[in-house]
């Protein structure tokens, strides 16, 4: 399958991108564990910005793998990093039952392991024949576990399969009893993580593609887009965690979010003036 070139050359190498978006989300999820220390969760915040980190390696990635010509494969893109994602994800909260602090890492291997297979089906049954393809999956089903671990952090503090199975209530005052249906397994709230991070992961390069893409301005969109869903289970959080934890992360996301909109503006005006001198494409006159 020949390349179609849709998107910029050069910029920084995606290997790069890659080692940063990787090595700065693990970071980020393992600071999250300063809340089981500080018994509060004002560490949160934390799995907000390694869903950004995640976001912009995964950006990139889907930029590489829709450089092929499958430009309208960008929405499935992001899909399927997710749902192979999710898989990872319940796995290593499952593993951090068994070996505590082990749960990013887990999410790694299990994401490769779950992507190279989706990539290997993609290619080997489904005969896309697409080059990057399996080096793709697997990347993004690491992206996809990594947002998930992120976001499930930021709304309920850790990512251990008790902080998202369960939730504690008070009753008569000082009882408390286990609900289920109010954690966000039950109540289906990473359905709502599963749809922000692939939306955010979809759209920079859908909104971006084209000859005037440029990387630096699709990745600010892909960190603005991070922020805008940081916001949104920011809001989540205060059914979840203490109120102070909530609303750092709502800061957070908000300071973020308006940093990288304000700036991903400028970058449009840039590209937008860099086009004012060319000529319109002329449609041919029809019959009168």
């Amino acid at each position: 399958m020949t390349v179609q070139v849709t998107a910029s050359e050069g910029g920084i190498p995606h290997n790069t991108i890659m080692a940063v978006g990787l090595v700065g989300s693990l970071v980020c999820l393992y600071l999250t564990y300063i809340n089981q220390f500080i018994s509060a969760e004002y560490a949160a915040f934390f799995g907000g910005l390694a869903a950004v980190f995640a976001l912009l390696w995964g950006t990139d990635t889907i930029k590489h793998l829709c450089s092929y010509g499958i430009g309208t494969g960008v929405p499935s893109a992001g899909m399927i990093a997710f749902g192979t994602g999710v898989i990872a994800m319940l796995l290593a909260t499952k593993v951090e039952t068994v070996m505590p602090y082990s749960a990013p890492i887990a999410a790694v291997v299990f994401g490769a392991i779950v992507g190279a297979v989706a990539g290997w089906i993609a290619n080997s049954i489904m005969r896309m024949n697409i080059p990057v393809m399996v080096r793709s999956l697997t990347e993004m089903a690491i992206i996809g576990a990594i947002v998930l671990m992120g976001f499930t952090a930021v709304m309920a503090g850790g990512f251990s399969f008790d902080a998202i199975a369960a939730k504690e209530i008070a009753i008569l005052g000082p009882l408390t009893a286990t609900s289920y249906a109010g954690s966000l397994l039950g109540g289906c709230l990473l359905a709502v993580s599963f749809m922000l991070g692939s939306l955010a992961l979809q759209h920079p390069f859908n909104a971006c593609l084209g000859p005037g893409e440029q990387q630096d301005r699709t990745m600010m969109l892909a960190a603005e887009c991070g922020f805008l869903s940081m916001i949104v289970v920011a809001a989540i959080s205060f059914a979840f965690v203490a109120f102070g934890a909530a609303i750092l992360s709502l800061i957070v996301a908000l300071v973020g979010f308006y940093y990288t909109y304000v700036r991903f503006i400028e970058l449009s005006k840039r590209d937008a003036f860099a086009w004012l001198d060319a000529k319109p494409i002329l449609e041919p006159k029809g019959e009168d």
